[in-house]
């Protein structure tokens, strides 16, 4: 038996049509020997609108559910994560060669990382590509470090959790992603990195597609009392899981 990484999609309708792109970022990927590749796609919602595009491929798996925003979607497929570790994929995004490898590897390596992430360039309509300033340089993430800049450079992480890869029981553990409307997804990550040390790998693991339609794109998104809560929200849930893992170590 071939041990499995678990690629997680949240899914929509406006973002479907890009599920061919991302699949053909996970057809390119090459693993080590004894090791393969799951995708379980959730739609957040049960429309007609997203099947169409989902690749006919025996390593996809299908689901759709009541619509509760992407954190739900993800938390909901991991009943069909069946393997050690869970990659997100955005519906939008792509990966680059070598991207899973080199999660893989990291983690494998080292028992004591729970989680890892890597660079990541946006992708602008035209196609061309822009980085972010500040990238961290190769090497282990420290446990707590990324609350710490959070908090100090206006609620931004200097790793992106668009590019996530972590082991399914620390996953779970945590409860999956936050219930928030958004930022669900950078709050699991600081409550990962409250708990357990991770991995930033330098090369670019990610191409994070920009266009009109995302959800993080819309007023909703940067409503400021809706985003001093959630902040808020996040904030506390990371201290409160160090404060624990502290005292229980």
């Amino acid at each position: 038996m071939n041990r499995r990484i678990i690629i997680v999609t949240a899914v929509h309708g406006p973002s479907a049509p890009f599920l061919p792109e991302a699949h053909e970022s996970l057809c390119a990927q090459e693993l080590p020997a004894g090791w393969e590749w799951h995708w379980v796609v959730q739609e957040d919602g049960t429309s007609d609108d997203v099947a169409p595009y989902v690749p006919d491929d025996a390593r996809v798996t299908f689901r759709q559910g009541r619509p509760g925003g992407p954190g739900v979607a993800r938390t909901i497929a991991l009943a069909h994560a069946d393997g050690e570790y869970v990659k997100v994929l955005d519906a939008d995004d792509l990966l680059t060669p070598g991207a899973l490898a080199r999660d893989l590897a990291a983690l494998e390596g080292d028992r004591d990382l729970g989680w890892a992430t890597s660079r990541v360039l946006d992708l602008l309509p035209d196609g061309s590509t822009a980085g972010f300033p500040g990238d961290p340089g190769e090497g282990p993430v420290e446990r707590g470090t990324l609350l710490d800049f959070w908090t100090a450079h206006d609620f931004r992480a200097p790793v992106h959790p668009a590019s996530l890869f972590v082991r399914r029981d620390l996953l779970l553990a945590l409860g999956g992603w936050m219930a928030l409307p958004a930022s669900e997804d950078t709050g699991l990550l600081l409550a990962l990195n409250a708990v357990s040390r991770g991995w930033f790998s330098a090369e670019v693991g990610l191409l994070y597609r920009k266009w009109e339609g995302q959800a993080t794109g819309q007023a909703a998104h940067v409503d400021p009392a809706e985003r001093a809560a959630r902040m808020a929200v996040v904030e506390a849930r990371a201290r409160a899981l160090a404060s624990l893992s502290r005292r229980c170590g």
